[in-house]
């Protein structure tokens, strides 16, 4: 009897080990399952900001268009000023260029009437005279001006304007410049005035 009552409590302690065990794995599962639950929640990615309200978007937009509107609206004005100073400073001193060129020719003249009454020798004057004209000359050719050319010209009204029509000068001479009553001019080779010519008729 006393064998068979320690034999069941034996029994009854080996059940007791073996509930508590698959109990102990139980909790383990358990525990296991929200751990890996708990990762899973940390891995998932966060969600995404709600968006943006489109009314005020737009409204955004819209102020920095017109905040670049203003900006180019500015920048226009400022350089519409600055080209019509600029033109109105060319229109003023548009002559600058010429006229400094010019000076020292005007000085030259100067002194030549002032030493004009200091020698009795018209030759020399003439030749004085003849140099300044040349340097005008060259001065104008530097600036663009050249002379129209009319020695044995054929009479071209691109160039030349008849003042006059000399007859009986053979037909060789006929429709060419007999002679030029006044020079005529080009600048950058635009005509500026025509040369002043009698030609053969």
């Amino acid at each position: 009897m006393a064998q068979e009552q320690e034999k069941d409590l034996k029994q009854t302690n080996n059940n007791n080990k073996e509930a508590e065990a698959k109990q102990g794995e139980k909790e383990t599962k358990q525990e296991e399952k929200a751990e890996d639950k708990k990762t899973a929640d940390e891995k998932k990615p966060e969600k995404k900001e709600e968006q943006e309200d489109p009314l005020k978007k737009a409204l955004d937009d819209k102020a920095k268009l017109a905040d670049q509107l203003l900006r180019t609206m500015a920048e226009f004005d400022n350089y519409r000023k600055r080209v019509r100073k600029e033109k109105a400073d060319l229109i003023l001193n548009g002559a600058e260029k010429t006229i400094t060129a010019i000076l020292p020719i005007v000085d030259d003249m100067e002194r030549a009437m002032a030493n004009a009454d200091k020698t009795d020798d018209p030759k020399k004057i003439e030749e004085g005279w003849e140099l300044i004209v040349q340097k005008l000359h060259k001065t104008l050719e530097g600036l663009g001006v050249k002379k129209i050319d009319t020695k044995d010209a054929d009479f071209n009204t691109d160039f030349h304007e008849a003042v006059a029509m000399v007859p009986g000068m053979g037909d060789d001479k006929k429709g060419k410049v007999i002679d030029c009553v006044q020079s005529g001019y080009t600048l950058n080779n635009k005509v500026i005035r025509h040369a002043k010519v009698a030609i053969g008729q």
